[in-house]
């Protein structure tokens, strides 16, 4: 491998090792409480939960969709520029939008959480900026900041995406423990592949 590919590579590494370490413990555990307590009185009556974001964030609101969803907590995902143009109709009033910005600022962002807010629903934000049009649009925002990248040029979304993706995971746990889903349920919900296994201790 070239020097500079090298050098690249442990820029990263060292990014991830370091400020990782410190936004996590800097990370806010009232902000996930506070999201968790507004998703299930959503719940309680009938609400149901959405993930959103624009670009890179558009694809992790998938995945923590489907996270959520197989630790007791059915989530679906919704396009973040789409839902501009009709799958807003996925929406019930009471539901909780979970949007997901770094800079919180993007104008196709505001598009959408306005749609989501004229539709009845409740705005969980999550951004690297407590200040930003996001957070305070939103009934709940949790901070995913990091004050770096870790890449060439320091502009393509990495540490961003990991910060994003942890406190979500951690709101993930948080709903699943109030849920105090069983290995048994688990295992109906995932059926598949080793996970679909209980283990000798769980049966």
């Amino acid at each position: 491998m070239e020097a500079k590919c090298k050098e690249a590579y442990n820029l990263f590494l060292d990014t991830v090792k370091n400020d990782l370490g410190d936004f996590i413990d800097h990370m806010d555990y009232s902000e996930i409480e506070d999201a968790a307590d507004l998703i299930l009185e959503s719940q309680a009556k009938g609400g149901r939960i959405h993930i959103s974001g624009i670009g890179k964030p558009g694809h992790i609101s998938g995945y923590i969709a489907s996270l959520m969803s197989s630790t007791g907590n059915p989530a679906y995902f919704l396009h973040g520029t789409e839902a501009v143009h009709g799958s807003c109709g996925q929406l019930v009033p009471g539901d909780v939008v979970i949007f997901i910005s770094n800079s919180g600022e993007t104008a196709e962002m505001r598009s959408t959480v306005l749609a989501v807010k004229n539709n009845g629903c409740s705005v969980i934000g999550v951004s690297g900026n407590s200040d930003s049009w996001l957070a305070k649009e939103s009934a709940v925002h949790i901070f995913a900041g990091v004050k770096k990248e870790g890449g060439p040029m320091g502009r393509a979304p990495r540490m961003s995406i990991l910060a994003e993706t942890l406190v979500l995971q951690a709101l993930s746990v948080a709903l699943q423990a109030h849920k105090d889903v069983s290995p048994q349920q688990y295992v109906k919900w995932h059926p598949g592949g080793a996970l679909g296994k209980l283990r000798d201790d769980e049966k």
